[in-house]
């Protein structure tokens, strides 16, 4: 039965709606918000729908096993799928989360996750998947232990890691705090088989994992981590270090940036608006889940700025986005935002449990809904941006940012400047194992490259065309990932990227777009209502 009552709490939630009493095990969790959410149960279930719900229920499981050709799923699973299912019925962002999915989330939301805190990566060779470290975090379990670039994991605590993918291999390595972990290893210098035993412990995962001056005056900050607790302390720090470093504008990238804490991404935007200055609005069916947020900064920081942002810069992100844009006070670089514009309260479950339920949406500062159209296509379509084919435009509306600029809600946010990511041909795609072969021989001293990374010495030898740059450039990315780190390494690819090149230019057209709209006396986007 416990199957029955931990669906029917879900659908319970999902209608804003919670009955207390039998159908919820007397030693379960409690409820329990996390920071930022602003979930309020409201209506009542009454004992009577609770009944027809779990009769329902109960007679959907009984038709399922007297008809199903093949093993019923387990309690756990079937669980799960109902549950899913249900809240995915809402909207694409209303979700079930398992036990251990649930602590990944709170990891994400907490900056930090427990394990050795080491960076791998899965390559096929000869038809065998095998996981190879790429990096180790100072000061880890990892680093402590001594795992270095290109060794080849074997087993984890005896389970054969040969065949297992990345996530595989990384959910293994993952644990409890202050656990030990055996992890037999192919060592990619000597070629020996060693067993290790690592401590696990608590890994800070930033929000923004690197910041340096990309040229003279121009500052860099990569916020590609989500919004976390930590956002807005991480934020200060690297504009001051900066600043000190002569900074005198900024390039802030929001690429691959998957959102998080509304709080957070508040507090950043805040850091360049000054007080009074609309930042977001929300909407919910109650009172209580809408409200309008404001910067409360007295003295906002007044360097150029240009946000860059992909298909993946999603719900948070973009709320920073579109307050720049909106607000004028940012030139927007990059390609359309991935189009997530809906709240979710996160909730705690029993059994270590979580669900996330759409309470709001979220509006910028012109009124723009962000959230893209979701109505007419399939989860795979949405998360994949396939939009329907007809009709697409009904879902769009025309806003005006504060100097007057037409902007569009709808669907996302639809960058100043637009700009594609450099995008891989299928041979330099497939490079890119065969490079990593290559720099690990080269840090081991073979003289003879492996037959994995054979494909460049070749080109090495021969290659005159247009890839010798691109061979060039991930070399030398590969050896600082050797070298340094995947973090720093980072740096490298940025060097040769059209979308940053891009940004650069645009600073200038940022300065002009600032200077316009504290020229504008009174901004009609502090004092917008939502478009109806």
């Amino acid at each position: 039965m416990r199957t029955l009552f931990a669906v029917v709490f879900v659908l319970g939630l999902a209608s804003g709606a919670f009955a207390q009493g039998s159908l919820l095990p007397e030693k379960a969790d409690p409820f329990k918000l996390s920071e930022g959410s602003s979930f309020s149960a409201s209506g009542k279930a009454t004992a009577r729908t609770s009944r027809r719900i779990t009769s329902d229920i109960a007679e959907a499981e009984a038709i399922i096993k007297a008809n199903l050709a093949g093993a019923m799923p387990s309690d756990i699973e079937f669980t799960k799928q109902a549950a899913t299912g249900a809240l995915r019925s809402l909207d694409p962002h209303s979700n079930f989360f398992d036990k251990r999915e649930w602590q990944d989330l709170l990891d994400q939301e907490d900056s930090a996750y427990t394990g050795i805190g080491a960076t791998i990566q899965s390559y096929e060779t000869d038809g065998i998947l095998s996981t190879y470290i790429l990096d180790a975090i100072p000061g880890s379990g990892a680093a402590a232990a001594g795992l270095k670039y290109g060794d080849r994991i074997i087993s984890v605590n005896g389970r054969s890691a040969v065949g297992l993918d990345t996530d595989e291999v990384r959910d293994l390595l993952r644990g409890p705090d202050r656990s030990a972990v055996t992890v037999r290893l192919e060592r990619a210098l000597t070629g020996r088989i060693e067993a290790i035993v690592i401590k696990r412990a608590s890994i800070r995962q930033p929000s923004i994992p690197d910041f340096y001056i990309l040229k003279p005056g121009i500052g860099y900050i990569d916020l590609s981590e989500g919004f976390n607790f930590t956002t807005s302390d991480e934020m200060d720090l690297a504009l001051r270090r900066l600043k000190q470093q002569g900074m005198t504008s900024l390039i802030l990238d929001l690429r691959g940036n998957p959102g998080g804490i509304v709080q957070q991404a508040v507090k950043v935007a805040e850091k360049f608006l000054p007080a009074g200055t609309l930042i977001l609005k929300q909407r919910g069916r109650f009172a209580s889940d809408s409200r309008d947020w404001y910067s409360k900064n007295a003295s906002p920081e007044q360097m150029p700025l240009v946000v860059l942002v992909d298909q993946d810069t999603a719900s948070a992100s973009e709320i920073v986005a579109g307050a720049f844009q909106d607000n004028d006070r940012a030139m927007i670089v990059g390609t359309r935002t991935f189009g997530k514009g809906l709240v979710q309260n996160v909730i705690d479950l029993p059994y270590g449990t979580g669900a996330t339920i759409t309470a709001a949406r979220y509006l910028t500062p012109s009124g723009r809904s962000i959230q893209r159209d979701y109505t007419r296509i399939g989860l795979y379509e949405y998360y994949k941006h396939v939009s329907p084919a007809e009709g697409i435009h009904s879902t769009f509306f025309e806003a005006r940012t504060a100097t007057g600029r037409r902007v569009l809600g709808g669907n996302g946010i639809e960058p100043d400047v637009v700009i594609a990511a450099r995008e891989l041909s299928p041979l330099q795609a497939g490079l890119l194992k065969p490079i990593f072969f290559y720099v690990r021989d080269k840090k081991a001293g073979r003289s003879r490259s492996s037959a994995a990374a054979a494909p460049v010495e070749r080109l090495l030898s021969h290659d005159r065309t247009n890839n010798a740059s691109f061979l060039a450039n991930r070399i030398k990315y590969e050896l600082e990932v050797a070298e340094s780190g995947t973090t720093r390494a980072k740096r490298v690819l940025n060097e040769d990227d059209p979308q940053i090149a891009a940004g650069i230019k645009a600073l200038n057209g940022a300065k002009e777009l600032y200077l316009a709209a504290q020229n504008t006396l009174q901004s009609p986007v502090a004092k917008a209502t939502v478009n109806k």
